[in-house]
């Protein structure tokens, strides 16, 4: 009974000189603080739709903050997008690949890190009656746009290469004016993107006639949208471009699997949305976010050399632009 209470004694002994030590190495060490999210701005190009359907999914199913990253999607101001990440204003910001060469002609030093849709989904519509067909059809007609140069560029050039006379067009700045409308009053046809108003046009059963831009004019099949930073964000927070991009990657391949899921938290995320358009829209571009690509955001070379040409030989930009520093792929996950 000696021996057992005495082995007790040693035992009990050895164990409140562990807790003691134990005790007093947690008191050692200081604790460390969970660390805390970084907050970045991503701005939009225009109002939500579906080219932005990815970004809204990777924020609702916590994507974003899984990568430590608390994301804020905010809608341009009177600035514009472009100008606002160039100035470190917003972090990240919606573009295409016009406006970053456009950028880059003048110095601004913006870099496409991603793209969104993966070929040109736009093109020029008319009502049915109006019997355009061709670009040859715009002789005669009237155009309502942005009265921008580079729309002026593009009629040209595919007119001209239906032996179309580009001044036999009548050029009209109508701005954002619903298409719909416009087009049965004031003008014969717009440029569209046909994830939206073409998909609006079956919707409502409007009878369109719709030429794609990239099957007419191949060199005019340029990645628009985009992702965009700029370079000195690219050079201090590398890390933080890759979280961003992983979660968004993750967010429009989620997309591309489930468009009626990510319409449905698209709807939910911006209220206000027309959510049978949204719905269609989303059925549709869901399988152009990434077509024929080998990953979701990829971006060519070639395409930047072949559109880039385009715009010096439109006089658009003054001369050629290194196109290397315009775009990477390097905050892509890797496959």
């Amino acid at each position: 009974m000696k021996r057992i209470f005495t082995s007790a004694i040693i035992i009990l002994s050895l164990l409140l000189l562990t807790v003691g030590c134990s005790t007093k190495d947690q008191q050692a060490e200081p604790k460390k603080e969970p660390a805390q999210p970084v907050s970045i701005q991503v701005m939009l190009d225009w109002v939500p739709n579906t080219n932005h359907t990815g970004l809204y999914v990777a924020k609702e199913k916590g994507w974003y903050k899984e990568q430590g990253l608390n994301v804020e999607i905010v809608q341009p101001g009177d600035s514009g997008t472009a100008q606002m990440v160039a100035a470190g204003k917003a972090q990240f910001g919606i573009s295409a690949q016009e406006e970053v060469a456009n950028a880059r002609s003048q110095n601004i030093p913006l870099v496409s890190i991603g793209a969104i849709i993966q070929h040109n989904t736009s093109g020029f519509a008319s009502p049915k009656e109006k019997n355009i067909v061709s670009p040859k059809d715009f002789e005669g007609k009237s155009y309502g746009g942005w009265g921008a140069e580079s729309e002026k560029a593009v009629i040209k050039s595919v007119m001209e290469k239906s032996n179309a006379d580009f001044n036999k067009v009548k050029i009209l700045t109508v701005g954002d004016a619903d298409f719909f409308n416009i087009t049965k009053r004031d003008v014969d046809f717009e440029w569209i993107y046909y994830g939206w108003t073409g998909i609006d046009a079956e919707l409502r059963k409007f009878p369109i006639n719709y030429i794609e831009l990239r099957k007419i004019a191949p060199e005019l099949d340029y990645y628009t949208p985009v992702i965009i930073t700029n370079e000195a964000y690219i050079k201090d927070h590398p890390d933080v471009i890759k979280k961003f991009m992983a979660a968004t990657a993750k967010g429009y391949e989620y997309s591309i699997s489930n468009p009626e899921e990510a319409s449905s938290i698209l709807i939910k995320e911006v209220p206000g949305m027309n959510a049978e358009l949204v719905k269609a829209s989303q059925k549709w571009l869901s399988a152009k976010y990434q077509e024929d690509a080998s990953q979701w955001g990829i971006q060519k070379p070639e395409v930047w050399e072949t559109y880039t040409n385009w715009m010096v030989n439109h006089k658009l930009i003054p001369s050629m632009i290194d196109v290397k520093k315009a775009f990477t792929n390097d905050f892509l996950p890797k496959k």
